[in-house]
């Protein structure tokens, strides 16, 4: 039994993209310790910013929410049309999705950006682990169904074959999944 779950390892402050990889009930933690760090996978090399790793071209560039909401604010700057974007104070990436649920044509190339980047990283990942399934969960993932259908649609365009049909689903402890990894390591442990 293999999954790939994406859940918070920071701070909600932070608002990056954690992620563990679970392989027969047990934690893949690497070598270094490093397993899941999905987040610093390397997605976009045009990236000039840095990431907090100090690297550039994180895909928490783009897929955590403060990326989404750094993506909004270039989007703003670069395009010229309306958006109901255009007038929200605090550009958040709840406010880039509560937008594109209301048919907003510029939160829509917002989030058909994010979801790409999300997509084709979750193909990739896919390749390596051939997971039962992806959980998506943290603070996006209170976007909902339509986060689950803009990211399938990239994974779907770009996915191994054997792997097209792995199921993206929503994480369903919220911000509480960490403590419940945490028991749940404890408990298990062999004494």
């Amino acid at each position: 039994h293999r999954d790939l779950h994406s859940f918070p390892t920071r701070r909600s402050s932070d608002l990056g993209v954690g992620g563990g990889i679970i392989v027969n009930e047990k934690i893949v933690t690497g070598a270094h310790g490093a397993g899941g760090e999905i987040g610093h996978a390397f997605v976009n090399p045009a990236e000039t910013k840095a990431c907090n790793c100090g690297n550039k071209g994180c895909l928490e560039q783009y897929a955590s929410a403060t990326g989404i909401a750094r993506l909004a604010k270039e989007a703003l700057e670069s395009e010229t049309e309306d958006s109901v974007l255009r007038t929200v104070k605090n550009i958040s990436a709840k406010s880039v999705f509560d937008a594109y649920k209301e048919g907003d044509v510029l939160a829509g190339k917002i989030v058909d950006k994010f979801a790409a980047y999300l997509g084709n990283a979750l193909a990739v990942f896919a390749c390596v682990s051939d997971p039962d399934v992806f959980v998506i969960g943290g603070g996006v993932s209170k976007a909902g169904q339509v986060l689950i259908d803009a990211v399938e649609k990239y994974y779907k365009a770009h996915a191994f074959t054997a792997s097209k049909e792995t199921p993206i689903k929503l994480a369903t402890l919220g911000n509480d999944a960490g403590i419940y990894g945490a028991a749940k390591l404890i408990l298990s442990k062999d004494n």
